[in-house]
Order: structure tokens, then C-alpha cells, then sequence
């Protein structure tokens, strides 16, 4: 079974830099307290790492 983990978008996208709402809509986070469940990946880490301020890491799964 493959790693997962659970992110929850906990800042807005207004006032950020166009890539960093690139990132956020590449995660599937688009507005506000959404969550998804995301396989955990060296590419995803990065895509949470850029956008660290913007997001919270509920559960790790795995």
C-alpha cells in the first residue's frame, strides 16, 4: 500500500504570487478548509514545502 497524506488549505490565495496559486491548484486546493488526501511523493513534498505557509499536514498515512 502506497504512503498517503492528508493536507487541509488553511491560507487564501489572494495577495500570493501567481505560482504559488499554480501550486495550490495542483494539490486540488483551491478554496479555503478543503482537504485531500494526496499520495506521498518527493514531488508532492516539495509542492507542500513551497506553499508551507498556505497548508497544514493533518495525518500522514502508511
Amino acid at each position: 500500500m502506497a504512503k498517503t497524506i492528508v493536507i487541509k488549505q488553511i491560507g487564501s490565495p489572494i495577495r500570493r504570487p501567481a505560482d504559488q496559486r499554480a501550486t495550490l491548484i495542483g494539490l486540488g486546493l483551491n478554496k479555503m478548509h478543503r482537504v485531500r488526501e494526496l499520495e506521498d511523493t518527493p514531488s508532492v513534498r516539495g509542492m507542500i514545502r513551497k506553499i508551507s505557509h498556505m497548508v497544514e499536514i493533518l495525518e500522514e498515512k502508511g
